[in-house]
């Protein structure tokens, strides 16, 4: 396929995969309540597995960035696709603590492969103009995925039982595979048409890549702890049964959504009225930072749709951040090293994040609730933006179709 419109089919197939990937992970902590009842699983044995999932992904990620620019986009992603799909329907076959933690071991290290592959999809097939719109688009994503995971997976485990949700999720994981190999769009990016070596270390070494980095440590560390957490704080604060716990969670990923679509069109539109990147990447985000202080205020609301609101906005607040972060990404390093790059920055926030996960669980043991997470949620953003401004004191966009790699030392 050619032309400009042929390449938002590719949007439109980074955006399936990427909910496929939040619906596989999501499964797992919406059926908490029947699995834990079931398997009699402690809160340190669930926590356990959140962190062997993070620890999986975020030392895959080392590898599989750079996998991605090295073999291609078109082979690399469409293995991390299938691998992660098998993975999720292992959970069916689980019947123990550590059957579960072994399939999210291997599905951890395959859904590494998701963003470097999406991020890297946008730096290939298109322009700066059209870029951040793609990324917007591919950003919400994840806050679909996890939309319809407690909008469907509840009835369904209810309706056919939960190994049902884990085999139907994998198996469109397996259609997507075959549809992805009959795709073919003309990329933009000419530096990243042909699979090269790409100088990891040297990439490594970069201020970008540590600035990329820290800022997904901040970030992450929230969305982890809001993924794998916020049934369960629903379920504790408000009582909520296995049937009813997912809609407010609607509502919160909804939001969540239409702030990665912002994250794309913000940007967009003022460097079209004549901003420099540099002020509108970081007057956007600093907005974005802003929105997520509220979120302290969670445990002091009586309504379950109340706290709704106010985590949707800050998740609203987190995506359009994340987006502005793999702008800034695709802003200043070419197109052939972006999945090594972001595969760096990804194996420093999924690791960081093992952190929340942990706290969150000794939190809950020492009978502290949630606030203490909160705060830091509420705190993590504003510290990012400003260790971007430090490090990365003017964002100047390269050219998409310069070969090489933009490196700042």
């Amino acid at each position: 396929m050619n032309g400009n419109g042929a390449r938002w089919v590719i949007v439109a197939m980074v955006f399936f995969a990427i909910t496929l990937n939040y619906v596989d992970r999501q499964i797992l902590a919406l059926l908490k309540p029947t699995l834990e009842a079931e398997f009699h699983w402690s809160d340190q044995d669930y926590a356990n597995m959140g962190t062997a999932f993070q620890v999986a992904t975020a030392f895959a990620f080392l590898g599989t960035g750079w996998f991605i620019d090295r073999v291609g986009l078109r082979l690399g992603f469409a293995l991390g696709v299938a691998v992660w799909s098998l993975a999720g329907m292992a959970h069916a076959f689980a019947s123990g603590v550590t059957g579960f933690i072994a399939s999210r071991v291997v599905l951890g290290v395959a859904e590494s492969v998701g963003t470097p592959a999406a991020v890297k999809s946008a730096a290939t097939y298109f322009d700066h103009r059209d870029r951040q719109i793609a990324l917007g688009i591919g950003n919400t994503a994840p806050n679909f995925g996890a939309i319809l995971t407690p909008a469907l997976i509840p009835p369904l485990a209810v309706a056919f039982g939960w190994q049902a949700a884990f085999l139907l999720a994998g198996g469109l994981g397996l259609v997507w595979v075959a549809v992805w190999f009959l795709i073919r769009v003309q990329p933009v990016a000419l530096d990243a048409v042909d699979p090269a070596p790409v100088p990891w270390l040297t990439v490594l070494k970069s201020r970008n890549t540590l600035a990329i980095a820290v800022a997904k440590v901040l970030s992450d560390q929230v969305w982890f702890f809001m993924l794998l957490w916020l049934p369960d704080l629903f379920h504790r604060m408000f009582g909520m049964k296995q049937g009813s716990l997912g809609w407010p969670l609607v509502l919160v990923y909804a939001m969540a959504a239409a702030g990665a679509l912002t994250g794309g069109w913000l940007p967009s539109r003022l460097m079209a009225a004549g901003w420099s990147v540099n002020r509108a990447r970081k007057t956007v985000m600093l907005g974005y930072a802003l929105l997520v202080l509220p979120v302290v205020l969670v445990q002091s609301v009586g309504s379950p749709w109340l706290a709704a609101l106010i985590l949707g906005l800050g998740l609203f607040a987190h995506q359009g951040f994340s987006t502005n972060i793999f702008g800034v990404t695709t802003d200043v390093v070419r197109a052939r090293a972006v999945g090594s790059t972001i595969g760096i920055a990804a194996f420093c926030g999924n690791l960081c994040s093992i952190g929340m996960i942990q706290f969150q669980a000794y939190a809950l043991k020492m009978g502290w609730g949630y606030a203490p997470a909160l705060a830091v949620c509420a705190g993590s953003y504003l510290l990012a933006l400003l260790m971007i401004h430090l490090l990365i004191p003017r964002i100047v966009a390269v050219e998409p179709g310069a070969r090489g790699v933009a490196i700042a030392h």
